[in-house]
């Protein structure tokens, strides 16, 4: 597979010069907290590198047990509440280059449309396929994995764009060697085609057990 390596370098250098730029003038970027959190344990733990890297917002940042439900996998999970595509590529050489990924799952792109009504789901794409060109370039032999935008009670104002953008990734991964998407959009609907009011916390957004063990069950053979 080719990817025109030009093209995101020049991405990942402005993504880099927006970063220094607002650091310099003394301004710490959105969600930069999270990162030193992040940077901290990595310095206390002792963190091996050729594993299994989860990206996104606060559904997997809430999922504090991951390990517990998968077992025979190392994972590490970088996901940072309210982040947004954008957020998680500004951060790519924080978040995702220091563990030398062999498989990274990314689940992001509710906050994206959430946080701003007026964003397409063109430019929700484009956002996409430059935080996935940046991982490909870097990591060619990595398996990339996006995590469909789950269906959110409290967002059915999003839900269209949610679902016409998760169509749109899934038709682009489709003919992409060693990447995939997964699809747990539709399995958070019950038998009538409603969401499964039962599988979320009282703010109707984030997840409880019963939501993540949907979720074990749709990502466990994707799992390398």
């Amino acid at each position: 597979m080719k990817i025109n390596s030009i093209k995101y370098n020049i991405l990942i250098l402005l993504v880099i010069s927006v970063f220094n730029f607002q650091l310099s003038a003394q301004e710490y970027p959105t969600l930069w907290n999270e990162i030193v959190d992040f940077k901290e344990l990595d310095a206390s733990d002792s963190i091996s590198k050729s594993r299994i890297l989860f990206i996104g917002s606060s559904s997997f940042k809430f999922w504090k047990d991951v390990n517990d439900y998968f077992p025979n996998h190392q994972i590490i999970n970088r996901g940072f509440g309210g982040s947004t595509l954008v957020d998680v590529t500004r951060y790519f050489y924080d978040i995702i280059v220091p563990y030398n990924p062999d498989q990274v799952i990314i689940y992001c792109g509710e906050n994206d449309f959430a946080f701003d009504n007026d964003l397409s789901v063109e430019e929700f794409f484009l956002r996409f396929e430059t935080l996935y060109g940046m991982i490909r370039v870097n990591f060619p032999r990595a398996t990339i994995n996006y995590l469909s935008i789950k269906p959110s009670p409290s967002r059915m104002n999003i839900l269209d764009k949610s679902i016409e953008a998760n169509k749109m990734i899934a038709d682009y991964l489709d003919n992409k060697a060693n990447a995939s998407y997964i699809d747990i959009f539709y399995p958070m609907l019950d038998e009538g085609g409603n969401i499964k009011e039962e599988i979320f916390l009282d703010d109707r957004l984030h997840m409880n057990a019963k939501g993540y063990q949907i979720w074990q069950k749709v990502m466990a053979p994707y799992l390398k």
